[in-house]
């Protein structure tokens, strides 16, 4: 194989073998744009060749399925004729080169994903890693502003999500972004390029170089030179998706358009490719040289390779154009026919009358041989015995501490630069459980959360995932809303190595139990690997592993976050965090135990992420979110609030600072073998604060009997302050002061 063959593979991201693979299929060797078209599809951001298999485990079949994994996004019968569709994809490596524009074309592409299926956006959430403050803040403005920047300019509330900072994020931020949007059923569209001779049209934005080589750059380590590959972020343009968005909308006023697909990773290659992947023996034929362009000297490779931002590409009934292009015209947006949809089962790119490739649709989108890769567990995190620890002296002052710490803190600092009530539908805004919005017209609410502790993973993967699944739906519960449906964004650190492979295949096991325990199909999603960097020596974060020359790794926690979906009937029966009433009893459901591992009390009082995670019976988490449920609907609950990172007191603290009201209770004191600072600090699951009126006790505690379910009573709602009866007393200004101080 010559240099320059071994050069030009390096750019495209492709192994030797890969390319004699290529070779073998074509009888012939690739020319340069054809290199460039398999290199970016054959990518592992765009293949999934590592983690395919394993993915075909989750379920993704469910009653209120209409649309599984395989298109833009996902879809669910939500009821009264609408479906609502939703995703949510990964933007890290960009993010970490460029953090304004990286976060911001997140945003951007994951609202064409949920455009290209018909429907109307209406809000978008975000998962958030970082490493500590100060040094990633950087990342930490960039990020938060490009999110606000996009969102608030596009006219889709910002209504949820979560941040978490670790050390292993320092050098490989994460930034998945997710999207709901709703259509009427009938009017659902899946991107298939039928119809032989129908039209191929570019909409949108003219075509630039930025983006070339972006989902190759996705699926490479970030080293010292990645900031050379800063022309692989794309720059994205909100005002202008503003106008694609409602010229696409205005389209379902038609029926000449046969299907539209986003532009997005592998850019015009990946949209017409994956339009005629669905389709069996649908090939197309496109001029680049009718590609509306914005640079001068742009080549063929840098058509087809190019991820300029706000694209899309439309299927239009031969002879319908006309109408099609009025739409766009009307929005003052470019359109042009580039070609057409074939029978012939290949992808021709001609430039006027010269051809510049022809490949089989199979071979660019399945043709990615599959990695055998071999998983071996990982080395066991540091044991944690409870015993050594030293006792919990002033349970007040540790509440302070924890209250104060970055990952437990108030998120107004974050959600404060968004605009989560725009469009009119939030009913409950992001700095809950979960959020929910209305569906105009209808009673419906639907509620939506992202969820995952990646210090859980670090632990262990495969109960680590049972428990982002089983937090996303509590956070659901809380606000009275019934789990739906999931979409997924795995993030991991380099599946070659041995260990990261295993902690995939543990995490989607876990995922997939979880799943199916709770009834949740999984009916989108996104995975994202290399997140792991190589920063000079001595730089960055912990040590992970190493390579030949000598530099040192730093990989991330295996994170697979959870976006879910839930449904009420009528959002005039949801449910809040914060306390309501004065004289309310305050009560805690589900039963505690020594749940300390991995806990954010055992990291900021101790310096230590040792241990278990805490143990889940998925069993009981099902019995007790349905009692929480039932209790909802009968109109006995005035709030609900999970209990998760922090414990009890924690999500106790919460709900007193979310309502404005203080609570007074007997102290604590818990029978062998739970430990103290287990009860006010443990993070076990299935578990819910909850307040209700005297009036409603009897009825609840019925229920909890029938659903055999513990409830105890933690204390009364009233007063201006948290206290435990002589074990501590602490005004609500006070610990306000705290929660609110770590991220301003």
């Amino acid at each position: 194989m010559s240099l320059n063959t071994q050069r030009r593979l390096r750019e495209v991201a492709l192994t030797p073998d890969e390319y004699l693979a290529i070779v073998e299929e074509l009888k012939r060797p690739p020319n340069e744009v054809e290199l460039g078209m398999l290199g970016v599809l054959w990518s592992e951001h765009c293949s999934y060749k590592s983690s395919k298999a394993l993915l075909r485990r989750l379920p993704s079949t469910g009653a209120a399925v209409i649309q599984g994994p395989g298109e833009n996004a996902g879809a669910v019968n939500i009821g009264e004729g609408w479906a609502a569709v939703f995703k949510i994809e990964s933007h890290n490596h960009p993010s970490a080169i460029e953090p304004y524009q990286g976060a911001a074309t997140g945003v951007g592409g994951i609202i064409r994903d949920i455009i290209a299926m018909g429907a109307r956006p209406i809000a978008l959430l975000d998962s958030l890693r970082f490493g500590p403050q100060p040094a990633s803040s950087h990342h930490v403005e960039g990020v938060v502003a490009g999110i606000g920047g996009y969102g608030n300019c596009i006219g889709i509330p910002t209504v949820g999500g979560e941040v978490y900072f670790e050390e292993c994020y320092t050098n490989n931020p994460l930034v998945n972004a997710m999207c709901v949007g709703l259509v009427r059923v009938d009017r659902l569209m899946r991107a298939r390029a039928e119809g032989t001779g129908n039209s191929l049209m570019l909409v949108g934005a003219e075509t630039g170089r930025d983006g070339i080589h972006g989902a190759s750059f996705a699926s490479l380590e970030l080293d010292e030179t990645s900031s050379e590959r800063r022309p692989a972020v794309q720059v994205g343009n909100p005002f202008l998706e503003k106008c694609l968005l409602e010229a696409c909308m205005d389209l379902a006023h038609t029926d000449a358009v046969v299907a539209i697909q986003d532009l997005g990773a592998a850019g015009l290659t990946s949209s017409v490719a994956e339009c005629a992947g669905r389709v069996n023996g649908a090939g197309a034929h496109i001029d680049v040289g009718r590609v509306p362009r914005r640079e001068r000297g742009m080549t063929p490779y840098h058509v087809m390779l190019s991820e300029s931002q706000e694209r899309m590409l439309v299927v239009v009934q031969r002879g319908r154009e006309a109408e099609v292009e009025a739409i766009f015209q009307a929005w003052d947006l470019t359109s042009a026919v580039i070609g057409h949809v074939t029978d012939d089962g290949h992808l021709t790119v001609v430039d006027g009358a010269e051809k510049v490739a022809r490949l089989p649709i199979s071979l660019l989108t399945d043709g990615a041989p599959p990695r055998r890769l071999i998983g071996v567990a990982a080395e066991q995190p540091p044991g944690l015995d409870l015993d050594a620890l030293p006792p919990l002296v002033d349970a007040g002052a540790t509440l302070l501490r924890l209250l104060a710490s970055p990952n437990l803190s108030s998120r107004r600092g974050i959600f404060r630069r968004y605009d989560h009530m725009v469009g009119d539908a939030t009913v409950i805004p992001p700095g809950g459980d979960a959020a929910m919005l209305r569906v105009k017209g209808t009673r419906l609410g639907l509620a939506v959360t992202t969820d995952c502790n990646s210090r859980y993973c670090h632990l262990d993967p495969h109960v680590g995932a049972q428990l982002a699944v089983a937090e996303a739906a509590r956070n659901l519960v809380a606000t009275g809303a019934h789990p739906l449906a999931v979409t997924d964004c795995l993030n991991f650190a380099n599946p070659d190595r041995p260990e990261v492979y295993w902690e995939m295949e543990e995490t989607i096991a876990g995922l997939a139990h979880a799943c199916r325990a709770l009834d949740l199909p999984i009916v989108s999603g996104n995975v994202s690997l290399y997140n792991e960097s190589f920063p000079a020596r001595g730089e960055g974060g912990p040590p992970q592993s190493g390579r030949p020359d000598g530099a040192v790794s730093s990989a991330i926690y295996p994170t697979p976050v959870v976006g879910m979906i839930g449904l009420i009937d009528d959002y005039a029966k949801r449910l809040r965090a914060g306390l309501r009433a004065e004289g309310d009893f305050v009560l805690l459901i589900g039963s505690s135990h020594n749940d300390l591992g991995g806990s954010e009390y055992l990291k900021v009082e101790h310096g230590l992420v040792a241990g278990r995670p805490p143990a889940l019976d998925l069993a009981r988490e099902r019995a007790v979110d349905r009692l929480v449920l039932a209790a909802a609907d009968n109109g006995l609950l005035h709030s609900a609030h999970d209990c998760a990172e922090g414990g009890m007191l924690v999500a106790l603290a919460e709900c007193c600072l979310l309502g404005g009201i203080g609570v007074r209770c007997p102290a604590i004191r818990p029978e062998a073998p739970l430990r103290m600072e287990a009860a006010f600090f443990g993070e076990s699951p299935s578990r819910f604060i909850v307040s209700v009126s005297s009036r409603a006790m009897p009825e609840l505690q019925s229920l909890a009997r029938r659903h055999h379910v513990e409830i105890s009573l933690l204390g009364l709602a009233g007063g201006d302050s948290i206290e435990f009866e002589g074990q501590f007393r602490l005004p609500l200004a006070e610990i306000r002061q705290a929660w609110e101080g770590a991220l301003t």
